[in-house]
């Protein structure tokens, strides 16, 4: 029961529900305050993204054309003619080859160079720019110099092992020509967040270790690998949704073109081409949206597995 003191002070029992209230308008008012710090990422946000994807999905059910004149309701029709285009399973499948070589490759090679980086002792700065310098690179320019190197009779690539592979105009070779590419490219962003995570590792785990005669191989074991566990999560989802939006590399190195026996054409690059060169951005604008989906279940399941991990290790 609230009383009321000679004082006019609120007796001890109506203390906590005043202090509720204070704090419940603190939060309003610091809400409030902080919404305009927020307000211009939301416009750009709603503005470049939202607006976007809702016009997208509009535009999925018309049979516009690249003018955006005289489109017309036409249903789910362009879904089903994408379900049914064969072109568009094959360059889907071309992105997911593609993902399937670079994901584990990519995770072990960057894994491998911060532990190089995080251990040697001289010139660890150099080690560390040489490693990361290649992700600082436009797309295009790490396109054009690996084109350069895998052109058969003047390339430095086969100049350097002797051989004379067809790299880029022969179907087995040229998949692998933009994996290595996009390994060299882009190993230097997961590299950074393993190094990242191997210095946060506390030293006193090693020390331990090395007192209770563990070797390297177990402290590697048992110690790194597991705290890496997290980061590694991280790196393998990252790397898989990039690595199913294949297109710049694989563009610039096939000069536009699809590649040989239309081997390199991905997903986007397909959707492009329908909108772009066939004109009919009704139908690219469905199978962009066939492709958020895809990707949106990516990331949710990498999200539910992560969940199941942290609720089975508690």
């Amino acid at each position: 029961m609230t009383t009321t003191s000679a004082t006019g002070l609120l007796a001890p029992a109506a203390q906590p529900r005043t202090a509720v209230a204070g704090a419940t308008v603190r939060r309003k008012q610091g809400f409030q305050h902080g919404g305009w710090f927020v307000a211009p990422f939301v416009a750009l946000f709603a503005l470049f993204v939202i607006w976007p994807l809702l016009r997208g999905i509009y535009l999925s059910f018309t049979d516009a054309n690249i003018t955006g004149a005289g489109a017309s309701f036409i249903g789910f029709d362009n879904y089903r003619e994408a379900l049914h285009d064969q072109a568009m399973w094959d360059a889907l499948g071309h992105s997911a080859y593609f993902t399937l070589l670079v994901v584990p490759c990519i995770t072990l090679l960057a894994f491998l160079l911060a532990m190089l980086a995080h251990h040697i002792e001289r010139g660890k700065w150099l080690w560390r720019l040489c490693f990361f310098a290649p992700f600082l690179l436009p797309s295009t320019v790490a396109g054009n110099i690996w084109q350069w190197l895998f052109t058969q009779g003047i390339g430095l690539f086969n100049e350097t092992f002797g051989i004379d592979t067809p790299w880029l105009t022969d179907k087995a070779y040229a998949m692998l020509a933009i994996v290595i590419t996009t390994l060299w490219w882009t190993v230097g962003f997961s590299f950074l967040l393993y190094l990242a995570a191997l210095q946060g590792i506390p030293d006193h785990l090693y020390e331990a270790a090395r007192l209770d005669g563990a070797n390297a191989w177990h402290r590697m074991v048992h110690i790194t690998l597991p705290m890496m566990r997290n980061i590694t999560g991280l790196v393998i989802a990252l790397q898989a949704l990039a690595s199913l939006q294949l297109f710049d590399q694989a563009v610039v190195m096939m000069d536009f073109s699809p590649g040989p026996e239309l081997s390199t054409r991905s997903f986007v690059q397909y959707t492009l081409e329908q909108g772009f060169t066939s004109y009919r951005v009704g139908y690219a604008s469905a199978m962009s949206i066939i492709f958020f989906v895809i990707i949106a279940c990516v990331a949710v399941g990498r999200m539910w597995l992560l969940r199941n991990r942290e609720e089975g290790g508690r």
